[in-house]
């Protein structure tokens, strides 16, 4: 069982969100939710709350396939961070002149899945790269 959660245009700049989602690239669901919940950097909030709707996700999609899934089976398999819009101000600074301030958002994906998931698609791998 693979589910994915996607949050578009938060207002963190990339390069903040991607140190807190390495933190949990290949852990445990359950752990990294653990991590999040006490790191210090502002960006956990929203990969916290992104982590549960994967896993919120994966449960709507077990169901729906009438097939058992257990929380603490899911890990998360891949997490990134992908540059949104950027929003373009300006401040006004000495002797008339302006300076550009860039606001920057993020786009971030988590992918949740069952380590079976993961072994199907390290298999289908094999067998392609051994053609």
């Amino acid at each position: 069982m693979e589910a994915v959660a996607r949050v578009r245009h938060i207002r963190v700049t990339p390069m903040k969100a991607r140190r807190v989602v390495n933190l949990i690239r290949g852990k445990q669901a359950t752990e990294a939710m653990a991590i999040l919940k006490f790191a210090p950097q502002a960006a956990s909030e929203p990969v916290y709350k992104l982590v549960q709707a994967a896993i919120a996700n994966a449960k709507v999609k077990a169901d729906a396939s009438n097939t058992y899934l257990n929380e603490d089976d899911l890990f998360v398999s891949a997490a990134f961070v992908d540059e949104g819009t950027t929003l373009k101000r300006f401040m006004p600074r000495a002797q008339g002149r302006a300076f550009r301030i860039n606001k920057r958002t993020s786009h971030i994906t988590v992918v949740v899945a069952t380590p079976d998931e993961l072994a199907a698609k390290k298999a289908g791998a094999a067998k392609k790269g051994g053609n």
